[in-house]
């Protein structure tokens, strides 16, 4: 909400959100109760005038509750009447589209194959690589790893209007015995403190990870941090229908308490029916699970983490006093999806608070990876899966759409060492390439041990394919200078190339005394014989290593 501006009796105006946060010492009133106040008496006045006069609650069913109650107005989403008759609401049980899971089965491996569309339950810890606080971990625990002083976003239900307060005063409104209001608390990003060391986010999410594979080191824009949620919230917390920005999957685990999901699918009806509502004047007095086909109910009990696919369209309850964790990442498998949910972001001018922070940069960086995913698949004679040929031609789209963009917005979000044209034109000769069906046989996708995607790559052979394509690149390209460094030798390149192996596999440099277990062995055997080999074909050379126990042989 706005800054707001209390007048005193005594005609001086104090700026309720300044006072909070530079002085907290003038108006001593929180964000979210300014708007209760009809007459306010700063300190100096209230010796003389007593409190501040509170406005009068006259409806239950209204995010202004000063309006009369004429019986005429609809119910808005968030009140206590709208809370009351949601829950005696029917739906279908989302059993018929949720997908059941155990922890080990959601693998990368598995999601490529079977696809990311429905909504996923595992409703047990173990398997998922999560790490999380035991279950009597306390909202007072968080402000002691968090630190009172937080700045939080707290949602006010009853209003549905966001405000800030600190996490201390949070902390002591969830404690009070009787709460005037319904606070949630669900964006509180905790990378940056110290209950992110109490926190692994699921492997799934780790390994998916646009950020996590392709945000560079050394990126002008500040890195994104959007995979671990810390969400308070009491009972009969509601959080509207939405979509989470920019189309990210979300994991999502209930610590204790409860949480009910209303689950739409998105399908094209769908989302055109979200955008005209979330776009319409009195979306608040429309549910919109009444506006589609099917809505779904997910009860989601504690201990039991869910997945949310790309595009799902939901609405969440809290039944009882709950804490859960979460967090958000983009990928692969659901490009074009995830395009069409930022762009509708786009259209419905979504402030940039509420969008994935540097959005547009992530996708440049993604093209230019998967640039060479699709050039490494073609040296490979390799068909790339189905899912990344369509997201490379969405992204390709979104991409040109954003560079004409640029000439009225200028608001680049083109990483600089991105040639952006040059980039769209090599990707489109890729696609193009594939369309065409190459011009030698190419292998299917499903025979054997053929990469799929770049964070499939046997990350060996891949560091080992690019090492090569750069150092031909660069003989190429000096090759008109007159003091241009001499071409690298077979032994140089193995050298280096040796030196990347071991750093993939954090071994140190060999020595007769110390033994190497039989699972690292293997695996440097089988990751240096098969990029030793891609070394070789990439050269066009005679080079071939042949490696057994970590020493040539031949």
């Amino acid at each position: 909400m706005a800054a707001a501006s209390l007048y005193c009796v005594c005609q001086q105006s104090y700026d309720v959100r300044a006072d909070i946060f530079l002085n907290d010492i003038c108006v001593q009133v929180e964000e979210h109760h300014a708007v209760d106040i009809d007459v306010y008496h700063c300190p100096n006045c209230d010796v003389q005038h007593g409190p501040c006069l509170m406005k009068k609650r006259i409806n239950w069913h209204r995010h202004d509750y000063t309006e009369p109650d004429d019986g005429s107005r609809l119910v808005q989403a968030g009140t206590s009447v709208f809370v009351r008759e949601l829950q005696n609401r029917p739906f279908p049980s989302a059993a018929e589209i949720l997908v059941q899971m155990q922890g080990h089965q959601v693998t990368q491996k598995y999601l490529e194959k079977q696809g990311f569309s429905y909504p996923i339950a595992v409703p047990q810890l173990g398997g998922l690589g999560l790490k999380l606080p035991p279950s009597s971990f306390s909202v007072r625990d968080v402000e002691e790893y968090v630190g009172g002083d937080k700045i939080v976003d707290v949602i006010d239900v009853a209003r549905q209007a966001d405000s800030k307060m600190k996490l201390r005063e949070f902390v002591k409104y969830y404690y009070k015995p009787h709460r005037p209001k319904v606070l949630n608390v669900i964006s509180l990003e905790f990378s940056d403190t110290k209950m992110a060391e109490l926190v692994v986010v699921p492997d799934i999410a780790q390994k998916m990870s646009w950020v996590e594979n392709y945000w560079p080191e050394d990126s002008f824009f500040p890195k994104p941090f959007v995979q671990k949620y810390c969400l308070m919230g009491v009972k009969d917390s509601y959080t509207d229908f939405h979509i989470d920005f920019g189309g990210t999957s979300v994991w999502y685990h209930v610590l204790w308490g409860e949480k009910i999901f209303y689950l739409i699918k998105p399908t094209q009806d769908n989302l055109t029916l979200y955008e005209v509502w979330s776009s319409s004047p009195n979306q608040s007095e429309v549910f919109f699970g009444d506006k589609v086909d099917q809505c779904y109910k997910c009860v989601v009990p504690q201990g039991t983490t869910v997945l949310i696919p790309t595009g799902w369209i939901h609405a969440v309850l809290t039944s009882q006093d709950c804490m859960a964790f979460g967090g958000n990442f983009l990928h692969n498998l659901n490009i074009g999806m995830q395009l069409r949910c930022y762009e509708m972001e786009w259209r419905l001018k979504t402030p940039d608070l509420f969008k994935f922070p540097y959005f547009e940069a992530i996708c440049w960086y993604v093209a230019n990876n998967l640039l060479e995913t699709l050039k490494e698949l073609r040296e490979d004679n390799c068909q790339p899966p189905v899912y990344l040929t369509d997201g490379v031609k969405a992204l390709i789209n979104a991409l040109k759409n954003w560079l004409k963009r640029e000439v009225t917005e200028q608001a680049s979000d083109v990483p600089d060492h991105i040639r952006p044209n040059h980039l769209i034109k090599e990707l489109t000769k890729e696609i193009r390439y594939l369309e065409s069906g190459g011009s030698k046989p190419v292998k299917s996708q499903g025979c054997g041990p053929c990469p799929l995607t770049r964070s499939t790559l046997d990350k060996a052979g891949h560091h080992a394919r690019r090492t090569a394509r750069r150092l031909r690149h660069n003989h190429h390209h000096h090759h008109h200078h007159h003091h241009a460094p001499k071409t690298p030798s077979n032994l140089e390149i193995l050298e280096l190339h040796t030196r990347q192996v071991l750093m993939r596999l954090e071994v140190g440099p060999f020595e007769e005394d110390v033994p190497f277990s039989s699972t690292v062995m293997a695996k440097f055997n089988k990751m240096s014989m098969a990029s030793a080999a891609a070394v070789e074909r990439s050269l066009d050379n005679n080079l071939l290593l042949v490696m057994c126990n970590g020493r040539i042989i031949r």
